[in-house]
């Protein structure tokens, strides 16, 4: 057995460490998995166990317990457990601890919800109100053209798209080399508008904004690589110019992407490549929302529905 974790700060920076090394999870995923440890290891010191090797089974069900009497959605609490038990499958098949106390630990069900879409209508008027916006021909204007665009073009994600380099456009082949979860690469074929919008940006906008990231093909106002706040926040500020639109997010227009694509008769496995997903029952999602999409048309649209 390896020399047992004393401290939670040894446990975490360990565990942080084989995240990194070995899962290759982003900064962003193993600071939030940390925290979720801090936590439990936190409200487990209440109870007397304080060390990593000292949690019990009883003390992770308390932790649950006081995490939904905290008022945390299903989801959430799925997410936190999961760290968790993640932790401590590490620590037992690396020797730090003898057992591992969360095997026997449930995980909160989290209902399934079909995500939210843009009809075809409804994302060719946003596309139009870009359009219209960037007639002022400002460097911002083109760049969100562009960004909104690429987005529906590809179904990317919206960590995905801010980290594009100039270097990752293929012109000849019209294609985006994109770098998803798990720095897993792909290529992701795009449409003329899209195109259009890009070079149109690259040629007549982006040098304005050039200060500090040279590499980057999508840059903010200060210079710097766009940030992903920036994409939801003009995604908000184009949505609300388009009658009847819901709320939407960066993750909409890749739901809406994947839908419409599926819609035009591609093939599951095409749409699963178009995303990056590792599994092919992630991409089935989409053929549920195509589905209670046509029943709602019937339903409107069938005298006898």
């Amino acid at each position: 057995m390896s020399s047992p974790l004393r401290t939670w700060d040894d446990a975490c920076i360990a565990f942080a460490q084989h995240l990194r090394a070995e899962r290759n999870r982003s900064v962003h995923t193993v600071r939030a998995y940390i925290g979720d440890i801090n936590d439990m290891a936190d409200h487990a010191a209440q109870a007397g166990e304080g060390a990593p090797a000292d949690i019990t089974v009883t003390a992770l069900r308390s932790w649950m317990q006081h995490l939904h009497e905290r008022g945390l959605s299903r989801a959430t609490t799925a997410r936190r457990v999961t760290a968790v038990r993640m932790f401590f499958r590490w620590a037992h098949t690396a020797g730090y601890i003898a057992a591992d106390p969360s095997a026997r630990l449930g995980t909160p069900k989290v209902p399934k919800t079909l995500p939210h879409v843009l009809s075809e209508q409804q994302a060719t008027q946003l596309l139009d109100v870009a359009t219209s916006a960037a007639d002022d021909r400002s460097a911002v204007q083109l760049r969100n053209l562009a960004v909104v665009e690429l987005l529906y073009a590809t179904g990317m994600r919206v960590g995905e798209l801010v980290g594009l380099d100039l270097g990752s456009i293929d012109w000849s082949r019209r294609t985006v080399r994109v770098f998803g979860k798990g720095s897993k690469e792909r290529s992701v074929p795009f449409g003329i508008p899209a195109e259009t919008a890009l070079r149109d940006y690259i040629d007549n906008g982006r040098s304005e904004l050039v200060k500090s990231d040279a590499a980057a093909l999508f840059l903010g106002a200060r210079g710097k690589r766009l940030d992903p706040r920036a994409v939801r926040q003009l995604l908000d500020a184009l949505i609300f110019h388009v009658p009847d639109a819901p709320a939407i997010s960066p993750h909409t227009l890749r739901h809406s992407a994947a839908t419409h694509v599926l819609e035009g008769g591609a093939d599951l496995r095409i749409v699963q490549e178009m995303l990056g997903h590792s599994s092919l029952a992630t991409t089935q999602v989409y053929t549920h929302v195509s589905v209670e999409r046509l029943r709602s048309v019937y339903e409107q649209a069938h005298p006898r529905a």
